[in-house]
């Protein structure tokens, strides 16, 4: 393989592979300094021939030279351009920014919240070992998404259960708050500290109809800042269909209303302020709740997103209630996402058969222990830091 062609192959494996960044940056700064000599030689090489021309001039031999010029001018400007590319590689990397409804993340010790179907002596016979299986199939996920740079969670009991699924990776900080949710489960997110400054973060308690007092999850928010830039990051959980799609769709259209007077006060207070927006709505695209939010980000989850036309599988019915969504100016500057990058993850370890169907390998399915992960596959999309 030529040196040309050598280049070309990392400089594509690492527009592929961009987050395993350590290991191709040093093939490419190797291969950008074979570049910068190469060209440097050949250079070289056509200054001596146009001196030797000038000093022969003759007229046929110069058509001759002429040609070879051409040729030669072509090689320089091929490794000047490709040496460009691969400089560009280089200075910008990319990552998942995910979210994921782990499917009820509870540890083992009895808390102040209800959290009796989760305990030893439970019907679930929930215990230490389930819990961490349930920790390291987590963490199985977060490493096929090539650790993301943000993680929003969700159907988790509280910080602790964050803490000892982060374990030893010490790159990763939490954010989290407790939520007066009745089932006692609350959101989050991680975000990667290496990368990203935490400035301040926040939750929106709000009260649902019919309620006289808060009673679902927060919705908890981040302001991350990056090279100047600031970007607030919001993790969703809306209150479940429970009851009928739409005799509770008020519920969530609460959420909605909510979490989009959030997004107004930002755009009006900090103009130039990055957001993502993301969480399980239990609301589809086209329901009225996420189409408020569309109003004012672009959504990046799609049926189209995975082959299987969701992240959620309900009677054999895929469709999407995870969701993620950004505002225009996230498409440019120092921190970028990559558009059309929008991606319903479905590694085959998060998948299993069930009467002739292809769903989600879940944790439970009612009181049953089945081991698996999730009922919801994991979301992300792709952001650049440059």
């Amino acid at each position: 393989m030529s040196l040309e062609e050598a280049a070309v192959a990392a400089l594509l494996l690492a527009d592929a592979e961009a987050a395993r960044a350590s290991f191709i940056l040093e093939v490419l700064a190797v291969a950008l300094a074979e570049v910068h000599q190469e060209a440097a030689a050949a250079s070289a090489v056509l200054e001596a021939e146009v001196l030797a021309a000038e000093a022969q001039a003759e007229a046929g031999s110069i058509k001759v030279f002429i040609g070879k010029y051409k040729i030669k001018m072509q090689k320089v400007l091929l490794l000047l351009l490709l040496s460009a590319s691969i400089q560009t590689a280089i200075a910008q990397q990319a990552y998942n920014v995910a979210f994921y409804n782990v499917e009820n993340l509870f540890d083992t010790i009895d808390g102040p919240n209800d959290d009796a179907e989760f305990l030893p002596g439970a019907a679930s016979q929930w215990n230490a070992e389930k819990y961490n299986a349930k920790l390291t199939h987590i963490r199985q996920v977060m490493e096929s998404l090539d650790f993301p740079i943000i993680m929003g969670v969700c159907e988790i009991e509280n910080k602790s259960v964050l803490t000892d699924l982060v374990g030893q990776e010490k790159r990763y900080g939490i954010v989290h708050y407790e939520s007066p949710d009745a089932r006692g489960i609350d959101v989050g997110m991680l975000y990667r500290k290496d990368l990203l400054k935490l400035k301040e973060s926040g939750r929106i308690r709000f009260v649902i109809p019919g309620d006289s007092a808060p009673s679902t999850r927060d919705i908890v928010w981040a302001k991350y800042q990056y090279k100047k830039e600031n970007l607030y990051v919001m993790v969703n959980h809306w209150p479940s269909r429970r009851g009928g799609a739409e005799e509770s769709a008020p519920r969530r259209m609460a959420a909605a209303q909510h979490a989009a007077q959030f997004i107004d006060s930002i755009q009006k207070q900090d103009p130039a302020a990055k957001i993502i927006f993301m969480g399980d709505l239990n609301d589809h695209p086209q329901d009225a709740g996420p189409q408020l939010i569309a109003g004012k980000l672009n959504p990046q989850i799609t049926k189209q997103s995975n082959t299987f036309g969701g992240s959620y599988n309900y009677k054999n019915e895929w469709d999407v209630l995870d969701h993620i969504m950004v505002s225009e100016n996230t498409f440019k500057g120092n921190l970028k996402v990559v558009a059309n990058s929008g991606t319903i993850h479905s590694f085959p370890y998060l998948l299993t058969e069930y009467k002739g169907q292809i769903v989600p390998n879940r944790t439970y399915a009612g009181p049953k222990y089945l081991g698996g992960y999730s009922d919801h596959l994991p979301v992300s999309i792709r952001v650049v830091l440059q």
